[in-house]
Order: C-alpha cells, then sequence, then structure tokens
C-alpha cells in the first residue's frame, strides 16, 4: 500500500500532464533508478541477512527475495520514482528555487562536520558506518563536481523530507502498533526521529541524489539537443 500510495500519484501526473510531460523522460528515470536500486539491494541483502534490520512478516507479502520482502525491492523504484518526479516538477514550476551557492556550501560543510565527528566516535557500527562514508563520499563529490544541482536539491529535499517521514514513520512503527521494519539499535547511533533512525535521513539522501545525478547525465546526453 504504502510502495503504490507513494508511486500512483506521481506516475499518473507523468502521462496526463501535458506541459510538463515528464513521461517524456521515462526510459531515462527508469535506467537511474535501476543503476542505483542494484548496489543498493544488495547493500539491503547484506544487512538484513547479518540481522541489522528486518521485516516484519505481519505486514509483507510471503514473497521473498534474498531474504527480503517483495514489497522491499519495490522500495527501491517507486519512492525514487516518486522523489524524482518531485524535484523535477517543482524545477520546472519554480526555477528559482533554490539555495545560493554560498548557502549550500556552508549547508554541505555543516553537514560534512556532523556527519564525519558522529562517524568517528561510532566508527563500526555498521548502519552508521556505511551510511555516513556514503554520504560524505557523495556530498564531496557533489559540491565538486555538481554545485549548480545541489543548489536546488537541498531545498527540494527538505520538501521531500515531508512525505519521506510520514511513509518512514509508518514503516517504523508510528501509527501502528508494530514497526514494518525493525532495526539492531547496537547498529545505528540508537537516536530516533519520532520512530525513524537518524541514518535513514542521510540513507534516503544517498539514494535519491545519486539517482538524480544519473538521471541529469542522461537528460544532458539524450535529450538536450
Amino acid at each position: 500500500m504504502l510502495n503504490l500510495g507513494s508511486l500512483s500519484i506521481p506516475l499518473l501526473y507523468s502521462i496526463f500532464e501535458k506541459k510538463f510531460h515528464f513521461i517524456q523522460y521515462f526510459k531515462a528515470a527508469c535506467f537511474s533508478i535501476l543503476i542505483v536500486a542494484v548496489p543498493f539491494l544488495i547493500w539491503d541483502a547484506l544487512f538484513t541477512k547479518m540481522g541489522i534490520w528486518g521485516f516484519n512478516p505481519d505486514y509483507h507479502l510471503s514473497y521473498l527475495i534474498f531474504n527480503m520482502p517483495f514489497e522491499e525491492c519495490l522500495f527501491f523504484f517507486c519512492i525514487p520514482y516518486a522523489c524524482l518526479f518531485t524535484y523535477e516538477v517543482i524545477r520546472y514550476y519554480f526555477p528559482t528555487f533554490k539555495l545560493s551557492k554560498a548557502a549550500t556550501i556552508l549547508v554541505g560543510l555543516q553537514l560534512l562536520i556532523l556527519t564525519g565527528t558522529l562517524l568517528i566516535f561510532n566508527f563500526g557500527k555498521w548502519y552508521t558506518t556505511v551510511n555516513f562514508m556514503f554520504f560524505i563520499i557523495l556530498t564531496l563529490y557533489g559540491l565538486k563536481y555538481h554545485l549548480e544541482t545541489l543548489r536546488s536539491y537541498l531545498p527540494v529535499f527538505a520538501i521531500i523530507l515531508v512525505p519521506f517521514f510520514l511513509v518512514n514513520g509508518v514503516l517504523t512503527g508510528s501509527f501502528i502498533e508494530s514497526p514494518v521494519v525493525w532495526y539492531d539499535d547496537s547498529e545505528n547511533l540508537g537516536f530516533r526521529l519520532f520512530t525513524i533512525p537518524f541514518e535513514d535521513v542521510f540513507y534516503a539522501f544517498n539514494m535519491l541524489f545519486s539517482v538524480q545525478l544519473i538521471f541529469n547525465f542522461f537528460i544532458r546526453k539524450y535529450y538536450d539537443k
């Protein structure tokens, strides 16, 4: 329900909205999402096997892929499509909605200091370590080579966090009797935003910004003529 609910409106709007007509970029979107989904699914499968997180069988179908629910695999396609669509629509209708270069660099450096410090003092906790290392590398790469994209992506990501907290809140136990996804808190900071592990915000950025960068590459190469 969460997967299909997240995907339905963006997908229908992609097809039937004629001004922006995001469906013209459907192939680029699918390839971008697939390229990022593969390493994230491998990461997910390994952490599931290690018991760093797991899934409540009361809330998903019985079909498993590498010990992960079928819906977990769908997550890496449905959510990125919805977020990619959201970013592109906002950028199309509000092209000036972006941070200044100085503000983008300042926010990026503050996030690097935060995650770097937390990484040093929590190194060895698997979710914290892998997640923050990925975030640091991706953010440094973004600041150096894709500053213009970060200028517009960071404020849109702040908007994306609103539905993210709703969806991920349900997945981690908000509004329901028990969580859909459980975490071994000895492998993360143990600090939660409501019911959501703090690292999940950076995990979302890692996945979604990676998709955006690859999508931008395909658009420049195959659509901007």
